[in-house]
């Protein structure tokens, strides 16, 4: 049997380890990754490889060479340019004439590949994939398989809050050579995103297997790291580290030990490596070849590399040293730490945590370095979330910060483009605003500045105008220590995930687009986005059935932007006013939940007391409303979007609204009623957004009390809810209380269970096998049907480590009891803290 061993990959979250070799080619211990994975594979007798190149190729052929020294034959294709992981192996397909194994170069793994063929052979499998289950599979490709291994869903890359299980693709598989013909040569195409998918669809056999042993993808410094320490720890069975001393001691030839120094395993020492004494060397740590540890210095939890040299008293703590590195004296490297090739560290210099060094520099004697030299820091793994880059200021978004994600998010964008930016009031947003506008031009972008505008504004000024993208920043309304940066797209929309992702591999890798100085883009004031918004607005409203129908509204803000917006348009309307806090304080933009409550008690009060048709609470970013109707009661988010539901549809029957997979059926219902349509959509508010954009819909709702109405544009838009309620009131000559208190009922219940984030997707699994026959849709989570009005969502939560369980049925009571059920059932499947 021959094996494909793909080995073109750049390793770019592992820089600066791979800055000056392909990522096969770090060194796992006292070897190569590649190399360990060549020995796996001759432990099962597969001795004729083709290895697939493209990343500083000639490093691979040159360790390697033809094979004879390791008793292997290997063949290899370069790419010229990158082709996929299948577009690779397809270079390799006129050696392929059998049955094949494809594996990764650059993981670690002692899995046994018997097993995976014999399953292979013995279901008659176009394409076996190696399953792995880990506590964390949304960083990988998910894989759903049924009882005999054959492959339902693939999730790549999951959110928290959709992982469907926690086995996960490990780039391993075992394939017929019949598959290399389902696609062109010299075409990009890559195996689980393209072909897979593919013959999935075709219904071929392709089946997944879940193997034994130690796998990791050794994809970033912690992972390598991980992957060093398991292997000193003995996980990974197989592995040859040399001569055993014992006490977890493993050394190389000629290796030089001081008498009085300190080893505490476990600990690999390459060839000729010395320690001097009263040196201490803490497990787990790898120090390679010929590398010096001079006296008195500390080695704790570390990997050096080969040809190093650590002074006296010098102090490494969980870092990695690579290649021709000298520490001097004194000096003190922090955790996660990355010393590049060829780096001097000055004597008594201080490296500071995650602080990463690309190759040949020199840190000053006595220097403080807390930041990467020269590219910046990496302060986290994950930048976006669900409020897009979230982060304490000044402490995780400081203005360097801002620069940075600014000269990260020009870099997706052509040369050239131009890029709108909103802040709210807040001074500490303003700063942020202001770091994000210098590092945009850096990039060759331009930028309009928009000041401050409501959320809205800024989001169909960027659609209607010729920008290719919009940064807004606000502080949290959650907690005034947070802002929130959100980027959008050239249709003032939230960045896709893959957008995300690519946004946050530039700022990982730390390789911005810095322009020559003609280039560098120019910083202006956007004109008129305000008035702009308003006139395109009252456009899309029945302005002459709202001016003669002469609400008595109250309407309370929480910030300027918004009242100076909606204060213009409500006045062009010949609304009868009473506002309060429309001269809110940019201090007061973010209020505790105290706070918020005692405003929304103020409304309704105030509201009741002058006899208000309407009164309408509107978030800091104009994004959200809350509703008190004429009778003054203060309306729940469900209950305001079923309202406006019924509305939408008395005014347009036969059309469609989106709703999310979480709301009660009353939707439906009203629907119903008119021979509307109901679009269930996923949770997310990305997700929920793009299917209300890519169907035809009137109406959209979270239940929470944002809205969109595509007509105008599709992005949550409090101003227009607030409007378009009005223009149903007065054209259908109607109240707002009388139309809720002719909603059906319905009757919700939640409840939360913990779970450790690691357990999320093993949990799932366990859930879906457990319900898979009575599962009536795949949106979110699980969603069991129960019968006529009544169904549970179980869903894990993006943000906190908790399923959420929803439950509707026919009473309250009985919606209790059987939310009480359901999270008796998870509870059982959840393991234990």
């Amino acid at each position: 049997m021959k094996a494909v061993v793909m080995a073109g990959g750049v390793g770019s979250r592992l820089r600066p380890l791979t800055i000056e070799r392909p990522k096969p080619m770090v060194p796992l211990v006292n070897k190569p990754v590649m190399a360990h994975i060549l020995d796996l594979l001759k432990r099962h007798n597969i001795t004729e490889v083709v290895v697939t190149l493209q990343y500083l190729a000639t490093l691979i052929q040159d360790y390697f060479s033809d094979g004879s020294s390791l008793g292997m034959k290997i063949h290899y294709r370069v790419e010229e340019t990158p082709l996929g992981t299948a577009g690779s192996v397809k270079r390799a397909q006129d050696l392929l004439d059998d049955t094949f194994l494809v594996i990764s170069g650059d993981a670690v793994t002692n899995i046994d590949l018997r097993k995976v063929v014999e399953f292979h052979r013995a279901r008659g499998a176009l394409a076996t994939l190696a399953l792995y289950s880990l506590d964390n599979p949304v960083e990988y490709g998910v894989i759903t398989t049924d009882e005999e291994g054959r492959i339902l869903r693939f999730q790549e890359k999951p959110s928290r809050g959709s992982v469907m299980s926690d086995r996960v693709n490990t780039g391993i598989y075992v394939l017929e050579p019949e598959i290399l013909d389902y696609f062109a040569p010299d075409t990009p195409f890559d195996f689980a995103r393209d072909l897979f998918p593919m013959i999935h669809e075709q219904k071929k056999p392709l089946y997944g297997f879940t193997v034994d042993g130690y796998w990791c993808d050794v994809g970033n410094i912690p992972e390598y790291m991980r992957a060093n320490a398991d292997a000193l720890l003995g996980k990974i069975e197989g592995l040859n580290l040399g001569q055993y001393l014992g006490n977890g001691i493993w050394v190389g030839k000629d290796v030089e030990i001081s008498p009085d120094a300190h080893l505490e395993g476990p600990v690999y020492l390459g060839n000729a490596v010395q320690i001097k004494g009263g040196a201490v060397i803490k497990g787990p740590s790898v120090i390679r070849d010929y590398t010096v540890i001079d006296h008195e210095a500390v080695i704790d939890r570390s990997i050096l590399w080969r040809n190093c040299y650590i002074g006296e008293r010098a102090q490494i703590s969980g870092a990695v040293i690579t290649r021709q590195c000298s520490v001097k004296n004194n000096a003190t490297i922090f955790e996660g730490a990355v010393i590049g090739d060829g780096t001097i560290i000055g004597e008594g210099a201080i490296i500071h945590s995650s602080v990463k060094i690309w190759p040949g520099k020199e840190v000053e004697p006595g220097a403080t370095v807390n930041a990467s030299i020269i590219w910046g820091s990496q302060g986290r793994r994950v930048l976006f979330g669900r409020f897009g880059i979230t982060g304490v200021v000044n402490i995780d978004l400081t203005p360097e910060f801002g620069a940075r994600i600014g000269a990260a998010f020009g870099a997706i964008l052509p040369k050239g483009s131009t890029v709108t930016i909103n802040r709210d009031m807040h001074r500490s947003p303003q700063m942020i605003k202001r770091a994000i506008i210098s590092g945009l031009p850096s990039a060759g972008v331009n930028v309009w500045d928009l000041g401050s505008q409501p959320i809205p504004v800024a989001r169909y000024f960027t659609r209607i105008s010729d920008v290719q993208g919009g940064v807004h920043v606000r502080l949290s309304p959650f907690d005034q220590r947070v802002v929130d940066i959100r980027f959008m797209d050239s249709q003032g929309l939230n960045l896709s995930k893959t957008q995300e992702r690519t946004v946050e591999h530039i700022f990982f890798r730390e390789d911005f687009r810095r322009v020559y100085l003609d280039d560098i883009g120019k910083i202006e004031y956007a004109l008129h986005a305000n008035e702009r918004y308003i006139e395109d607005f009252l456009h899309q409203v029945n302005t002459r059935a709202i001016q003669e129908a002469g609400f008595e509204l109250v309407v309370a803000y929480a910030d300027v932007p918004v009242s100076n917006t909606l204060s213009v348009i409500l006045d062009k309307l010949h609304c009868n006013v009473v506002s309060l806090n429309s001269n809110a304080n940019s201090l007061t933009v973010s209020a505790g939940q105290s706070q918020y409550q005692s405003a929304l008690k103020q409304l309704q009060i105030i509201s009741t007391a002058l006899g208000a048709q309407l009164g309408v609470r509107l978030d800091a970013g104009g994004e959200s409303i809350v509703l008190v109707d004429d009778r003054g009661y203060l309306l729940q988010g469900i209950t305001a979007f079923a309202a406006l539901a019924e509305l939408a549809l008395r005014d347009a029957p036969g059309s469609t609204i989106a709703v999310p997979v979480n709301m009660p059926l009353i939707f439906e219902k009203i629907a119903q009623k008119y021979n509307g349509k109901v679009i269930r959509t996923e949770i997310d508010a990305n997700s929920f957004v793009e299917a209300t954009c890519t169907h035809k819909v009137i109406l959209a709702g979270d239940g929470a009390g944002s809205f969109i109405f595509p007509d105008f544009h599709c992005a949550f838009d409090g101003m227009m809810a607030l409007v378009k309620t009005l223009e149903y009131l007065a054209t259908q000559n109607c109240r707002l209380g009388e139309v809720v208190e002719n909603l059906p009922p319905y009757h919700l219940a939640q409840r939360r269970v913990s779970c450790t984030w690691e357990a999320k997707g093993r949990v799932m699994r366990q859930l879906n096998e457990k319900f898979r026959p009575a599962k009536s849709e795949i949106l979110n989570g699980i969603k069991l049907d129960l019968g006529p009005g009544r169904w549970v969502l179980i869903v894990p939560d993006p943000d906190h480590p908790y399923f959420r369980i929803t439950v509707e049925a026919e009473s309250q009571k009985e919606a209790e009891a059987l939310a009480d059920k359901y999270t008796r059932i998870v509870e059982e499947v959840v393991p234990l803290e």
